[in-house]
C-alpha cells in the first residue's frame, strides 16, 4: 500500500467525522448525553453488520476467540470517543475539533505508537508534534481572547 491509499482510508475517516460533528452539533441537546450517543451507536452497529459481508464471511466467533480483549477496549475506546464528542461539541461547538483533532495525534502518536508499539520516529515526525503542540496552544490562546 502506498500513501494514496493511506490518505484515502483518512479520508473516509475524516468525511465519517464530519458526519458525526453534524450530527452531536445538530442534535437537541436533552438532559442525557447517553439516550443520543446509544442512538447513533446503534445505527453504527447496523451499518456495520450490513458491510460486514462485503469484506467476506465476518466470522464473529472465531475473532471473539482470538480478539475478544482486543475488541472490547477498542469498544471502550469507540465508548470513550463518543462521550468526549457530545460533551465536546454540545458544549463548546465544532470548532473545539482542533482540541480534538490535535490531543488525539499526541496521545496516540506518543503513547500508543511510541511507548507501546515501540515504532521510530524520525525528525519529520518529532517536527510535526511539535507542530501540534504549537497548534494547541495557539488555539487556546485564541479562545481565552
Amino acid at each position: 500500500m502506498n500513501q494514496f491509499t493511506a490518505i484515502a482510508f483518512a479520508l473516509i475517516a475524516a468525511i465519517g467525522n464530519a458526519f458525526f460533528v453534524i450530527g452531536q452539533k445538530k442534535a437537541i441537546e436533552l438532559a442525557n448525553p447517553f439516550t443520543f450517543i446509544t442512538i447513533s451507536a446503534v445505527f453504527c452497529v447496523l451499518l456495520t453488520l450490513l458491510s460486514a459481508p462485503l469484506f467476506g464471511p465476518p466470522k464473529y466467533v472465531e475473532v471473539i476467540k482470538v480478539n475478544g480483549i482486543w475488541a472490547i477496549v477498542s469498544g471502550v475506546g469507540l465508548f470513550l470517543t463518543y462521550l468526549g464528542f457530545n460533551l465536546l461539541y454540545s458544549s463548546f461547538g465544532a470548532s473545539s475539533y482542533i482540541l480534538y483533532a490535535v490531543l488525539s495525534i499526541l496521545t496516540t502518536v506518543i503513547i500508543v505508537s511510541g511507548l507501546i508499539f515501540k515504532e521510530t520516529f524520525n525528525i519529520y515526525h518529532w517536527l510535526a508534534l511539535l507542530s501540534a503542540i504549537i497548534t494547541v496552544t495557539l488555539f487556546s490562546l485564541g479562545n481565552s481572547r
